[in-house]
């Protein structure tokens, strides 16, 4: 087995047996082409079924030198990773020559969250005697309540609206249905803006009827209109911080699990596949105490007080 055909049967793996989108799909042969060419440009000619773990150690290697940031090289290994599961699952391999791969140990970045106080000012700050300040509260609405992706926010459709019920169905990742709890005010907002701002608009394109949320001319938002939208909304608030419509997913995350949310029910609200991903908000839970301790502490506040910001000047001797 050659490298093209070994890509091609990947391919067609990824497509057919995982079911990924094709941008998906094109990330992981992108990754494993990167080895195809690092071999080229290194005059190396291993077949596909002939490579060894100390091949792709030296190949991690080289991209490490030319500079490849560690998550990037993350991915690389991913990406073989997942090629090298294809050939064990096609039975064309004995032994994963990716098992042992150790790539760069990465820092999880903890994602900028807005305060209760802070999503309240930007509410407060749309005009809703405006027919789209209607629809922008509605949208900020149903982000913070429900932690959708702006990408499912998008393409929410009329069809999947079950507000009675308290519930929206969701499209998430790689075409997964979800049913996400929506409160009672993002109930209210989203109504208030179906039934005196939507169902008057008189210019809906074809193809266009089922999208909740539509622009002036009649077309369901892009993600970079909602980006604006946000963008807009904290300078008017007086939100300083970087945000994008991802940190109301963010701040939805972090409020449950500083309320004392059930992980697992976040996991399923938000559809991560693995607990992991969503375990960075029991970080931003621990990172929400140490600022409490430091802000209300008698201790920390008598030293702050008294000029003494050393903890171990005045300390009582360790055990």
């Amino acid at each position: 087995m050659n490298w093209p055909s070994a890509l091609n049967a990947f391919r067609a793996y990824l497509l057919l047996e995982r079911s990924l989108s094709a941008n998906t799909i094109e990330a992981y042969l992108n990754d494993v082409q990167k080895f195809v060419r690092y071999q080229e440009i290194e005059r190396l000619e291993i077949p596909p079924l002939a490579v060894r773990p100390d091949d792709l150690a030296k190949f991690i290697l080289w991209v490490n030198n030319l500079g490849l940031e560690a998550s990037s090289q993350s991915r690389l290994i991913s990406g073989l990773r997942a090629f090298y599961k294809f050939l064990l699952v096609e039975d064309l391999l004995d032994e994963d020559p990716t098992e042992l791969l150790e790539g760069p140990r990465l820092r999880r970045k903890i994602p900028e969250v807005l305060s209760v106080h802070e999503i309240q000012a930007m509410l407060a700050a749309i005009d809703l005697s405006e027919p789209q300040g209607v629809r922008n509260r509605a949208i900020v609405e149903t982000l913070y309540a429900c932690g959708l992706r702006v990408s499912e926010l998008v393409n929410l459709k009329i069809t999947n609206l079950f507000l009675e019920a308290g519930f929206l169905k969701v499209v998430g990742k790689n075409d997964k249905e979800r049913l996400v709890p929506i409160g009672a005010e993002a109930v209210k907002f989203l109504t208030m803006y179906l039934e005196h701002v939507r169902n008057r608009q008189d210019n809906i394109r074809p193809g266009q009827e089922n999208f909740v949320f539509l622009n002036r001319r009649g077309r369901h938002l892009t993600r970079i209109m909602v980006f604006y939208i946000v963008k807009e909304l904290a300078k008017k608030a007086g939100v300083t911080k970087n945000i994008s419509p991802h940190t109301f997913r963010h701040s939805f995350a972090t409020h449950l699990v500083e309320g004392g949310a059930d992980l697992k029910a976040v996991q399923d609200m938000l559809g991560h596949e693995s607990i992991t991903t969503t375990e960075i908000y029991t970080h931003l839970d621990t990172e929400y105490l140490k600022e409490t301790i430091n802000l209300f502490h008698p201790r920390v506040r008598m030293a702050k007080e008294s000029g003494n910001h050393s903890p171990s000047s005045g300390a009582e001797p360790q055990d």
